[in-house]
């Protein structure tokens, strides 16, 4: 077996760096861009007058990144052809995520807003398979940024529980075949500047049912349908808002998919989801230790550098060991996903998901012990790669519910088997 990257992969990375170090870092340096990135990133990016949400110069410069990553055919390697996109593997989507995560922070991958010169659409090719041709209009929108679709599952009382949703869908009683829905959502992401939110209700069955769960796409600007306001979090800014359905009435063409399999349309997204986050942050940890390493070997006391210190040495070989086998266990998941059905192979990508997210919030929380007081100083990047992959603990299904779907088969509960030798 060939444990080396296949070399397309690595051309790939070669030439995304090239496009980084030719059309992105001169970006990031033009008109004090630097603001976004530097010790002064949280303010710069945060409209503190408009419930925290991200400023408009800060998404403009997004956008524009966007646009020229678009341009040179970066941005959409990860989609299918018919989405315009280059159709990559999950193990070169991995390999991507993971590379440009270890480059540290920088607008070639911020990930704050989930961007990216390589973007991450998860919605998107649910979409492309599943929309009728007017939701098709979405596809383009969502990728562009003109035409934007949120994401409404979470709610103030289930989260992971998703099955148990208290968002009612229910059929007009005049017989026009249109749906009334009724609920809330919260960490409802982006509906703000959304054209529509993709809203999960319970339209059939009891609670806790896989089916009878539909999902809608309901036009932001329909009565009823209320942005009330936004989560400010541990790291801002936040477009991360706490939305009201009252009575809201679509007709029923609004329904992704079909009618009451709309769990599968939410299983998909966060699933496709899981391996990326866990690659990004592997490549992110392997930033924090890299660069706790080289400040160690240069940084003197008691005569002599950090670096022959014990107290220093061990903690950071520690996670350098744990970040090599995650890294490669996660581009091992994503092969396989390129090869089996990947909800054949959920253990696996759980592990890789709750594993490398825990493994990141350690390696930049040991990086800032390092660095010392600057390391807990703005003037580093550590505490905002800490901030901002803290939540992909909680995000996409927490790491418990990622520990419960390996005992799942580890344990072989509702016939699951483990996906190795050793569990079996």
């Amino acid at each position: 077996m060939d444990f080396n990257l296949p070399e397309e992969i690595t051309a790939k990375l070669a030439e995304l760096d090239a496009f980084i170090d030719k059309e992105i870092k001169p970006l990031q340096q033009q008109d004090d861009n630097n603001r976004f990135f530097d010790h002064r990133r949280e303010n710069a990016r945060t409209d503190w007058e408009n419930d925290g949400r991200p400023r408009d110069d800060w998404r403009a410069l997004i956008n524009e990144m966007e646009r020229r990553a678009d341009k040179a055919g970066h941005l959409r390697l990860g989609l299918p052809k018919s989405c315009g996109g280059g159709a990559a593997t999950n193990l070169m989507t991995a390999a991507i995520r993971e590379h440009l995560a270890a480059k540290g922070l920088g607008l070639h991958n911020d990930l704050q807003d989930e961007s990216s010169i390589v973007g991450n659409f998860p919605i998107v090719p649910v979409i492309a398979t599943y929309g009728s041709p007017e939701q098709q209009k979405y596809v383009e929108g969502i990728i562009t940024g003109k035409c934007h679709l949120a994401f409404g599952l979470t709610e103030p009382g289930h989260g992971s529980d998703a099955t148990w949703l208290d968002t009612t869908g229910v059929r007009a009683t005049d017989g026009s075949g249109d749906w009334i829905i009724n609920g809330m959502k919260r960490w409802n992401s982006q509906v703000s500047r959304a054209e529509a939110n993709l809203v999960f209700a319970r339209t059939s069955g009891k609670a806790g049912d896989g089916t009878g769960i539909t999902a809608f796409i309901v036009p932001t600007s329909a009565e009823g349908h209320n942005v009330l306001y936004n989560h400010w979090t541990f790291n801002m800014p936040s477009d991360h808002s706490e939305t009201e359905l009252k009575n809201v009435r679509v007709p029923d063409s609004a329904i992704l998919y079909k009618e009451g399999e709309g769990l599968m349309v939410a299983q998909r997204f966060v699933h496709e989801n899981r391996i990326r986050q866990a690659a990004a942050s592997a490549g992110a940890a392997r930033f924090c230790i890299t660069e706790a390493a080289k400040y160690a070997k240069s940084r003197i006391a008691f005569g002599e550098p950090l670096s022959k210190k014990q107290a220093i040495q061990f903690p950071l070989a520690e996670l350098y060991a744990e970040c090599e086998m995650v890294r490669n266990y996660i581009f091992r998941t994503a092969w396989e996903m390129d090869r089996r059905d990947p909800l054949e192979i959920s253990d696996m990508v759980s592990i890789c998901n709750f594993r490398a997210n825990r493994l990141v919030c350690e390696a930049a929380d040991r990086a800032m012990q390092i660095h010392g007081g600057v390391g807990y100083s703005r003037h580093k990047p550590f505490e905002h790669i800490y901030r901002h992959h803290r939540r992909y603990r909680i995000t996409e299904g927490s790491e418990e519910v990622q520990i419960r779907r390996v005992s799942q088969y580890l344990f072989g509960f509702s016939g699951k088997k483990a996906n190795t030798t050793a569990a079996t």
